[in-house]
């Protein structure tokens, strides 16, 4: 078997009639490939058993999705959708899809989220306050004497934003991910 060293989307796809048998047979299949190539792996893992009618598989692992769980009978659509945006996004879309319900219900609330509310990536919230604080009101703030200036709280203000609903947070890989809080 194959190590997964590049952490790439795999799952691991059994044989039903195998396993009723008393047998593992299956084969590790990578998920971002495309939805036509797990079937065809599925197709030819079904073809090399030994039992007469081997028609049945499920995904017995997984590996490479982050923080995303997968389900025995996931749609094969589904996770070659989101091995796909993992590749593109990171695992911060495992995190999305995750948040919103897992697969298949959330894929698509994660993927608008993503699109349409990702404001970035930042050491911490307060760093995306005084960021965003300072592009809106960039005029404002130089003509602020320094001792007002340099006394603003930006963590205080980052509290009041995750706590109104305004944005919506993740740490993922020791960064904090913003998005707004209302797309």
């Amino acid at each position: 078997m194959k190590v997964n060293t590049d952490n790439t989307p795999r799952i691991y796809v059994a044989s039903l009639s195998d396993y009723n048998a008393g047998r593992l047979h299956g084969r590790w299949i990578d998920a971002n490939r495309g939805t036509q190539h797990i079937w065809d792996e599925i197709a030819a893992m079904l073809k090399e058993s030994t039992e007469p009618i081997a028609e049945e598989w499920a995904i017995h692992d997984f590996e490479g999705f982050a923080a995303l769980r997968l389900d025995e009978f996931e749609s094969i659509d589904s996770v070659a959708e989101v091995a796909e945006l993992l590749a593109e996004h990171g695992n911060i879309f495992a995190e999305l899809v995750s948040h919103f319900g897992g697969l298949p219900c959330g894929l698509d609330d994660a993927r608008r989220w993503m699109e349409d509310g990702y404001h970035g990536c930042f050491p911490s919230v307060a760093d995306y306050v005084e960021e965003y604080i300072n592009d809106c009101y960039g005029d404002a703030m130089k003509v602020l004497p320094d001792f007002i200036r340099y006394h603003i709280d930006f963590e205080a203000i980052a509290h009041d934003f995750e706590i109104s609903g305004d944005i919506l947070t993740f740490e993922v890989d020791g960064e904090v991910h913003i998005f707004s809080g209302n797309v």
